[in-house]
């Protein structure tokens, strides 16, 4: 049995987490031996560390633990990886304890001393059910999401439930904000399902005029309107045994809303002009940005077509919740866009680096590719320095000076300011200065200015020594 269970879930990564050190040893060499990769630890905190560096699988958990028990333990567990299982092991005496977390997700419970048989089938099981390795394995097929650049664990979350819900014909609703990666992540869970050989198709509701959308979404036939010269296939027909990508969907038109409702129930399309329904077999995704909660409480949007819809939700984390991707996403830009624009670009400057890390990115992923496009199109060097970024994103550069670097600007501005308010008059700008003029003319070689040549007639030749004005 042990076997066979681990021969169905090749290294996989196990948390253990155990206060007495002995149990915590004997339960690392059994799950070893069983081919299991296992980090173990003594305390919850240090399991909610360790569940911020590595991605395991499943979490082994004993009840009993100093500080938070391992229930609260399973709650923080539950807010951050809904989808990763847990199994506690408990004592007799809290056994109730162990039922009541079962009702509310534990995948299960065993009692000490456990079974080691039965341990090792109870992890294959929760492993089988459970979403695959949140982060690429050795050995592992990760094409599906090769054009998702990530090590943020957030994402690495988002992209274990998109990988497990690939395998239904759920329908997925995917929440973010405007240029997130949307629509890579659909593509992402089309290229992992069974479908993955047939069309994956995306529009975007919002940028299609009403009148268009339908004709564009079921066809149409040949003399349907006035420019219906031929049969039209719709999307959904062209999207047939694939993915439909509905993008924006919360800016689709109420009256539009009502007939993808009855395509979704019955399953069919008919085309504007047809008299007959034509079966379509399609996986819908849908995007919005919008809140569609909002939306159907101010009545914008079908409530009906919302459950229809929203069978799974993925929520995309903005670029600025896992800003440890992207120094990743940068570079990885950066030598796409070289051979696009023919440049031999080694990388950023680490001051770059750092601007771009530490920006707000309203405009999300998308917004750091024309960032990187930018940088990439103007760079003149190999290495992309700080003051082409802070161009890119529109910071004003700060010129910092010491203090005797500005005392002397301001000093210069104020003599010039002067000359030029009395006409170059040396007397009368030394007057406004309250300084004598033999102090105010030693200024004034100290900046190499000329009085002469802020007359309003220009009476002095430029370059007139402050020393023969003087002399007048």
């Amino acid at each position: 049995m042990s076997t066979a269970t681990a021969s169905s879930t090749p290294g996989a990564r196990l948390l253990v987490v155990d206060d007495d050190p002995d149990m915590l040893r004997l339960l690392s060499m059994r799950l070893n031996s069983a081919g299991y990769q296992v980090t173990a630890v003594t305390s919850a905190e240090s399991a909610l560390t360790q569940l911020e560096i590595e991605h395991p699988q499943l979490v082994l958990s004993d009840v009993r633990l100093p500080g938070r028990d391992g229930l609260a333990l399973f709650d923080e567990i539950r807010k951050r990886h809904p989808s990763l299982p847990v199994i506690l092991l408990t004592a007799h005496g809290t056994i109730p304890d162990a039922v009541e977390a079962t009702a509310r997700g534990v995948f299960t419970y065993l009692t000490k001393p456990y079974d080691a048989r039965e341990l090792l089938e109870k992890i294959g099981q929760a492993l089988a059910l459970g979403a695959p390795a949140s982060a690429p394995s050795k050995g592992s097929d990760e094409s599906w999401r090769a054009e998702i650049v990530s090590r943020s664990n957030r994402m690495a979350e988002v992209l274990a439930e998109a990988r497990m819900i690939a395998k239904s014909d759920a329908s997925v609703l995917l929440r973010g904000d405007s240029g997130a990666g949307k629509e890579l992540l659909a593509r992402a869970i089309h290229r992992a399902s069974a479908r993955a050989e047939k069309p994956f198709v995306a529009v975007n509701c919002g940028a299609i005029p009403e009148a268009l959308l339908e004709s564009e979404l079921f066809g149409h036939m040949k003399g349907a309107f006035t420019d219906a010269h031929a049969n039209h296939k719709g999307l959904f027909q062209q999207a047939d045994g694939g993915t439909l990508l509905l993008d924006e969907i919360g800016d689709m038109p109420p009256a539009l809303q009502v007939k993808l409702l009855r395509v979704l129930q019955e399953r069919a399309v008919r085309p504007l002009g047809g008299s007959q329904s034509i079966a379509v077999d399609v996986r819908i995704i849908s995007a919005t940005h919008r809140d569609l909660d909002v939306a159907m409480e101010a009545g914008q949007f079908r409530e009906d077509l919302y459950y229809r819809l929203n069978v799974v939700t993925l929520t995309l984390p903005p670029l600025s919740a896992r800003r440890e991707d992207i120094p990743l996403l940068a570079n990885h830009f950066l030598h796409r866009l070289s051979t696009k624009y023919g440049k031999r670009l080694s990388g950023f400057a680490p001051e770059a680096l750092k601007a771009l890390t530490t920006a707000a990115w309203p405009g999300n992923v998308r917004q750091l590719f024309n960032v990187v496009e930018q940088v990439c199109a103007l760079s003149s060097s190999p290495l992309i320095p700080l003051a082409l970024v802070q161009r890119a994103l529109r910071v004003p550069t700060v010129e910092v000076q010491t203090y005797a670097e500005a005392k002397q600007r301001f000093e210069r501005d104020y003599l010039v300011g002067l000359l030029k308010l009395t006409d170059g008059n040396v007397a009368d700008a030394a007057r406004l200065a309250d300084r004598n003029r033999t102090e105010f003319y030693r200024l004034l070689q100290k900046h190499e200015l000329t009085p002469g040549l802020f007359k309003a007639d220009a009476g002095s030749a430029p370059g007139e020594p402050v020393a023969d004005e003087r002399r007048t």
